[in-house]
């Protein structure tokens, strides 16, 4: 008996990137509530590391295993999506201030272009249009990964590596230009529908 699109190796990753979200909140909580907690701290990277990991691993079997389901193609991106703007919000909530000044203009960058390209891709998926990712947003996908790991890191990071949080603040800044780049790719290849319409 074959196992239902819903329970394949896949989409329970899926599902697992979205059971970090809750699990990553749960560490800056503890952080929160003793101070300044290193360990919350490498716990949160730990959780989202392997979260970020699964990212990558469940279309790429879904793809090499003939798996692809309408579920997983709905939940993918939300998954994403709210493990990076949850991760984004508490730092910039977090007593350490690990994103705040100039840099909270590139975490709001990032969280305006997901939910404008959402809008968009939602618009598009009822007229049966597809707009593809491109190669550029993989990357601008990898680099917001990266920094959002920095970041988490932190302070207790800046004990291993110095400057690990101000890393982090740099690759927020090289994701936010690429995320407005590939927002406006996005538009553009999809405004020409919009308009037709």
């Amino acid at each position: 008996m074959s196992t239902p699109a819903a329970y394949n190796i896949p989409n329970l990753l899926t599902y697992g990137r979205i059971l970090a979200v809750p699990l990553i909140v749960l560490c800056f909580f503890v952080e929160g509530r003793l101070q300044s907690s290193d360990f919350a701290r490498w716990s949160a990277l730990v959780i989202f590391a392997i979260a970020s990991i699964t990212d990558f691993l469940d279309g790429y079997l879904a793809r090499i295993w003939n798996q692809t389901s309408n579920i997983g193609r709905m939940l993918d991106p939300i998954a994403d999506k709210l493990l990076i703007s949850t991760a984004l919000l508490l730092m910039a909530a977090d007593t350490e201030q690990t994103i705040a000044g100039w840099s909270l203009w590139a975490a709001i960058i990032i969280l305006c272009r997901e939910i404008l390209v959402s809008g968009l891709r939602e618009y598009l998926a009822a007229l049966k249009v597809s707009v593809p990712v491109t190669q550029i947003a993989k990357w601008k996908t990898t680099v917001q990964m990266l920094a959002i790991a920095f970041l988490l890191a932190g302070p207790a990071g800046d004990k291993v590596l110095p400057y690990t949080t101000e890393i982090g603040r740099i690759l927020l800044w090289i994701a936010a230009v690429l995320t407005i780049y590939t927002g406006y790719d996005y538009f553009r290849a999809g405004l020409k529908h919009v308009i037709n319409e």
